[in-house]
């Protein structure tokens, strides 16, 4: 297959931006420390611009406040220039289109309504009722149960489960081993065993979702859990039943995210977060990694970490400066403790 090429001006004809110095044609994204000729490099922080110095890119993409820096260089200016990266990586790595067609191994129930511009590839099974929207690429292996709605240009990679009765909007990409849809963790005790509640919720995930590998959306126990649109979950993240994630909401890997708990708007949560059930987490709250939530925020743009108990990030960075000293502090406590006698009698020997 050719790989794609474009001049700088072909590329800001498309993305917007200025370009400056030769017209180079560019056909791939790079490292700075990596890249030759035919690569576009970018620079987003300050303290890495000796690499632009030393790289053999052939273009640099920067902000308008560093371009003045590099007047030797090809280079593209742009407001976010991270941003503008991914904007030219998509342009050397486009989006595959669906070709249409079902496998001859594909099992597709008579009732099920697939589009002939969808492309079902080897061992898939579509059950009954279930509807696809044009252009889905539903690929080996992956399971879609009786009775879902797919929208349009939905992609689900090789072996993706989605349980009965769940609802995927448009342009919705799920990662492999992903199972959207099992029962949730709903049981009632009986004196002497547990009694395990039907979940009879479903799951819905709006347009521009995405889910990482191994993650599991759990359906409600009686009405759904909603993932927002324009969300983007990591790799094996839990999300409990009847969960309600807002809009444009990342999460990152192995979060686990308790039943009933309801996550505002254009959040975001590092990695190994974990939350009690039944909580309620406001817009635009950042979460740093490992954090344990345990109460409601409500609060928008509060900025929470540490593992226990839950602070705010400038709480947390005050204290853990002292954590780090707390032998020494103890140690000091004690001579001065001595120095008044006041110090507590001991009661172990090896004290």
């Amino acid at each position: 297959m050719t790989r794609p090429s474009y001049t700088l001006s072909e590329i800001t004809a498309r993305l917007g931006g200025e370009w400056r110095g030769e017209d180079v044609r560019i056909s791939a994204v790079q490292p700075l420390s990596q890249a030759q000729a035919e690569h576009i490099g970018f620079l987003a922080n300050p303290k890495y611009k000796a690499e632009v110095a030393e790289s053999l890119a052939g273009a640099v993409i920067v902000s308008a406040k560093a371009a003045a820096e590099f007047p030797q260089c090809n280079l593209i200016i742009a407001a976010d220039p991270y941003l503008y990266f991914a904007k030219v990586a998509r342009l050397f790595s486009p989006i595959v289109e669906a070709k249409g067609g079902i496998h001859p191994t594909a099992v597709v129930e008579p009732n099920a309504v697939v589009p002939p511009s969808c492309e079902i590839g080897a061992h898939v099974y579509i059950g009954g009722h279930t509807v696809l929207g044009e252009r889905c690429r539903i690929l080996a292996g992956s399971v879609v149960e009786h009775g879902c709605t797919l929208g349009d240009d939905v992609l689900l990679h090789p072996n993706v489960t989605v349980y009965h009765g769940c609802t995927l909007g448009k342009r919705v990409e799920i990662h492999s081993g992903a199972v959207i849809g099992a029962d949730g963790f709903g049981l009632a005790f009986a004196g002497d065993s547990w009694f395990k509640i039907p979940q009879t919720g479903g799951v819905r995930l709006g347009d521009d979702v995405e889910i990482g590998s191994n993650t599991n959306i759990d359906r409600g126990a009686m009405s759904d859990t909603v993932i927002g649109e324009g969300t983007k979950i990591d790799n094996q993240v839990q999300i409990g039943h009847n969960c309600i994630i807002g809009k444009h909401t990342v999460i990152a890997a192995q979060t686990g995210i308790s039943g009933s708990t309801t996550i505002g708007s254009y959040c975001i949560f590092g990695g190994g977060v974990g939350t009690v059930g039944h909580i309620e987490i406001a817009d635009k709250t950042t979460v740093g990694g490992g954090t344990s939530i345990t109460h409601s925020i409500k609060e928008s743009g509060q900025h929470m970490a540490g593992p226990y108990p839950m602070q705010t990030h400038k709480e947390w960075a005050r204290n853990a400066v002292h954590i780090r000293r707390l032998s020494e502090m103890n140690k000091r406590i004690k001579v001065l403790e001595n120095q008044l006698g006041t110090a507590d009698t001991p009661t172990d020997p090896a004290e």
